[in-house]
């Protein structure tokens, strides 16, 4: 009689499933850069640049909270501050827009190491009432310290330099390439993150946080891991976007800019990779069209908002997703 087969650390099965989400989102990702690569004979430069940085942002939100199940009101803390200390660097520093967003992304990450340590000891609404209150200490420091924020008027005219010393930013195309470069790169790293076998522990967190530790996982750790890498993404969104428009502004750390991700998402699909992209594009684009309806473009967003969870209850990634299961 034939032993029974054992699963151990050397062998893991792989199941037919996980290997067709595996090429499905292979094929994705090439679509995405091919799309990429053409968008720019159709559309402008500048407003693509712009829903690179916020699809980045709004990934970065969902990476905590469609992955490890926190909803967190703060993540304009890291995207605000790593906009001033990217602003900051390259105008009065001089430095390389390089070394600029790479300075914005860690004073933005180790802000989310700080905040993650706090926050995480709490669950649910009080997590993110936490992460409300450390993000508004943030904007009263902003609004506190003229001497490095230029106050209400921000720090503008922020040169975009030469990448690595040899590629001018000032051409919108040259910069253009950059973001897509920077973009597609944090995407893949949020993909391998979350498909990774760390990846797949923190979202058991997530499911159900006492059998995780039950079985020697320490729960805590993986939602602090978790924290940082969403506040280190969401801090390069932030840090990009300030050499892209050449401003930071309080606006970037305002409460109300910790809405966008959150609107992004959702209407795109938590807990999908691809979902936040297709989101950022949709209110992006309503943003731009919009803008002539004066203070009724959030009346306008609200009641397109609500249309769109009542007819994409997943989000319209995760429905059209969902669908194509179903049939298949």
């Amino acid at each position: 009689m034939a032993e029974p087969l054992s699963i151990t650390p050397d062998f893991v099965p792989v199941v037919p499933a996980e290997r067709d989400d595996k090429a499905l989102h292979r094929v994705i990702f090439i679509v995405l850069a091919l799309a990429i690569c053409v968008a720019p004979a159709f559309i402008y430069p500048v407003f693509l640049m712009k829903v690179l940085c916020f699809a980045l942002f709004a990934s970065a939100f969902n990476l905590l909270f469609g992955y490890a199940g926190l909803l967190s009101f703060g993540h304009a803390a890291f995207f605000g501050l790593a906009s001033y200390v990217s602003a900051y660097t390259a105008k009065f520093w001089g430095i390389t827009p390089e070394l600029a967003i790479l300075a914005g992304t860690a004073a933005g990450a180790l802000l989310g190491l700080a905040f993650g340590a706090i926050a995480i000891r709490r669950q649910g609404i009080y997590f993110a009432m936490i992460t409300l209150a450390l993000a508004q200490m943030v904007y009263f420091f902003s609004v506190q310290r003229p001497d490095f924020t230029n106050g209400e008027d921000g720090i503008q005219a922020v040169p975009r330099g030469h990448l690595f010393g040899l590629f001018d930013l000032s051409n919108d195309m040259t910069l253009y390439w950059t973001v897509a470069a920077i973009f597609m790169g944090a995407m893949l790293l949020i993909h391998r993150f979350v498909h990774s076998p760390y990846g797949q522990v923190l979202q058991a967190v997530r499911d159900n946080e006492r059998r995780a530790v039950s079985l020697g996982y320490r729960a805590q750790r993986y939602k602090l891991m978790a924290f940082v890498m969403s506040a280190a993404i969401a801090s390069l969104a932030g840090a990009t976007k300030a050499i892209v428009f050449q401003v930071a502004t309080l606006v970037d750390v305002h409460w109300s800019m910790s809405g966008e991700p959150i609107l992004m998402a959702l209407v795109g699909g938590v807990g999908t990779i691809f979902g936040p992209l297709v989101g950022a594009a949709v209110m992006t684009t309503l943003q731009n069209y919009l803008v002539s309806a004066g203070s009724w473009i959030t009346v306008i967003q609200g009641v397109i908002f609500v249309l769109c969870v009542l007819t994409f209850r997943a989000g319209i990634v995760g429905t059209i997703a969902d669908r194509l299961k179903r049939n298949l």
